[in-house]
């Protein structure tokens, strides 16, 4: 009777013990959120990402009864955002604007790796993503993919493609395409893509891979002419403009993708709800048109297909440098 007796004290005890460490996240969920949210952006006031995120945590504030603050921090290619994220409280009320850049590419890139892209964050869902098209300047030959292919093998030099800098959505295409047209193509790199773009638009260089909310502009100002779009399917707001797969060149697609992310260690249950609201806000007519006339694809999914997506990306772009022979440089962006 002693043993049976002790035993059920030790069950209880136990039990008990259970009860007090999962009570404060319990609790913290059951009232998440009863104060503001900070959402760190890795950009400056008045980015495109940056008046993005301003839409979206005004809906989000809305749903939740709660103010949403945008804190930009710009800065390391984005790292100064992520470590400030990573370094914070994981209870949901800091989060961090993402991007394939601060998540893959700065990995890949780069040596010095200041957070884990899976181990430091607990993903919430990602928001939207924005392929690229290819363009070239109005008054280029090449009025195909295939024109442009052509051109390339017909000179010793190639064709040239411009980008904002080393190791971005725009180089990685171009150096995608450079191996499946398997012709030569000299990459042009810029400080960004306004001057890149400008130099496309002169004729100084013959191509580029950009975004349609970068390049949208000058496409429908007539100084840009689109030959196809970088992506697995066409997109609704260029329902003419092939992919690339479609103008005889498959695999070579790749998009930029921005999502939400927490501390690691924040409560699943609070994931799930930011992940909730999250993904109704997308869904909100007001955030739609806000997006969609910008080329953007509403690519919300579940917290684990978004660990999925960072880790086949970062695959796929480790071996593509490898296979490119494109430097990792030691140090980090800056």
């Amino acid at each position: 009777m002693v043993r049976v007796h002790l035993a059920r004290r030790a069950f209880v005890t136990f039990g008990l013990t259970l009860l007090a460490l999962a009570g404060p996240a319990l609790g913290q969920s059951d009232t998440f959120p009863n104060r503001p949210i900070t959402i760190i952006v890795p950009y400056t006031p008045g980015a495109a990402s940056d008046t993005l995120m301003r839409r979206v945590g005004q809906k989000l504030g809305e749903a939740v009864k709660q103010s949403v603050i945008i804190d930009n921090r710009p800065g390391g290619g984005g790292n100064v955002g992520a470590v400030a994220v990573k370094n914070a409280p994981p209870d949901g009320y800091t989060l961090f604007m993402g991007h394939s850049g601060t998540h893959v590419f700065n990995q890949v890139l780069f040596s010095d790796h200041r957070f884990d892209p899976i181990k430091d964050f607990a993903m919430i869902t990602p928001l939207i993503s924005f392929p690229c098209v290819l363009v070239v300047p109005t008054e280029h030959p090449a009025k195909t993919v295939a024109d442009l292919v052509t051109l390339a093998r017909s000179k010793p030099q190639g064709v040239s493609y411009a980008s904002q800098g080393v190791g971005n959505t725009a180089h990685l295409l171009g150096e995608m395409f450079q191996a499946a047209a398997r012709a030569p193509m000299v990459h042009v790199p810029y400080r960004g893509v306004a001057p890149a773009l400008a130099d496309v638009i002169g004729g100084r260089v013959d191509m580029m891979f950009s975004s349609y909310l970068s390049a949208g502009g000058q496409i429908e100002g007539g100084k840009l002419r689109m030959l196809a779009i970088a992506a697995d399917n066409r997109s609704p707001l260029l329902p003419n403009v092939p992919t690339m797969a479609e103008a005889g060149f498959p695999g070579v697609e790749l998009d930029t993708w921005f999502g939400i992310m927490a501390p690691a260690g924040t409560p699943a249950p609070i994931v799930a709800r930011l992940h909730s609201e999250f993904v109704k806000v997308m869904q909100d007519d007001d955030v739609k048109k806000l997006l969609l006339p910008q080329g953007a694809n509403i690519v919300t999914s579940t917290p684990d297909e978004f660990v999925k997506l960072i880790t086949t990306d970062i695959a796929r772009i480790s071996k593509l440098v490898k296979e490119a022979g494109i430097k990792a440089e030691a140090g980090g962006p800056n």
